[in-house]
């Protein structure tokens, strides 16, 4: 992911609402409240899991390539109790190249920052520093999605936008976002997502913004060879939140918890 991703996109992040609704908050909460140390979330973005964790009384470092995301986050840690903003850190950093100059018993990457390592090469280099930065017996979870095989080769995704629900923003604003994926490699196992949102101003105003990205996506076996060949311990892999096993449906998730 280059610093320009995610621009505009931040301003709507947290209203969008499979973003806000998303069940995987509660998770991460409690795996940071039995870490019973520091916790590292990288790709921490706007604060969404970050904060609820601070709340809970976790001491969090977030790092986010974006400065745009990294600005939400600062507001909406200005509006945090004495208390949690005490817990927190923010920092810009990319996870390839980090140092913090400090271990962690915990190290989470929710929703899919991992994804955005765009070569072998890339998700190597991040799970390296990753695990210079996990304390003795620390824990690391990775959050990405289990690839759909029917999704991946349905070529209606790459023609026609799947439009998402309206939803408000704080000044009024109305937004519909709508997404399609812009290109495929198959050979790389990436793809580009552009973004459309479409936006209504309470005065009339029409205004429509795009913005894309790229990920890369990983099948199950081959993120365990990943972390072994980088010294993990592959302990758990989870099909979704709530702890289900890999594979109870599908897709699912693909959650993986991993001993430095």
């Amino acid at each position: 992911m280059s610093c320009a991703e995610y621009g505009r996109f931040a301003d709507y992040y947290d209203h969008v609402p499979i973003y806000r609704d998303r069940p995987d908050v509660a998770f991460f909460v409690e795996m940071a409240c039995r870490a019973g140390g520091d916790v590292l979330e990288m790709g921490c973005g706007t604060g969404r899991v970050l904060l609820p964790c601070a709340r809970a009384g976790a001491p969090m470092v977030g790092v986010d390539l974006s400065p745009t995301m990294l600005d939400q986050a600062r507001a909406h840690l200005a509006g945090e109790p004495s208390d949690v903003r005490s817990r927190v850190q923010l920092v810009c950093g990319d996870m390839r190249e980090f140092d913090l100059g400090q271990t962690f018993a915990l190290i989470t990457l929710p929703f899919r920052g991992f994804q955005h390592m765009m070569t072998p090469g890339d998700q190597r280099a991040a799970l390296r520093r990753l695990r210079a930065h996990l304390a003795p017996g620390g824990l690391l979870v990775l959050d990405l999605f289990n690839p759909s095989i029917p999704f991946l080769g349905d070529e209606r995704f790459t023609m026609h936008p799947i439009v998402e629900p309206e939803f408000r923003m704080p000044d009024g604003r109305t937004v519909v976002r709508s997404y399609r994926i812009a290109s495929r490699d198959y050979a790389a196992q990436t793809q580009e997502v552009e973004f459309t949102f479409a936006v209504t101003w309470p005065d009339g105003r029409l205004e429509r913004h795009t913005e894309r990205f790229s990920i890369r996506y990983t099948f199950r076996y081959e993120l365990e060879y990943l972390l072994q060949c980088e010294g993990f311990t592959v302990e758990a892999i989870y099909g979704d939140y709530d702890r289900s096993p890999f594979g109870a449906r599908y897709p699912g998730e693909l959650i993986a918890l991993a001993r430095g």
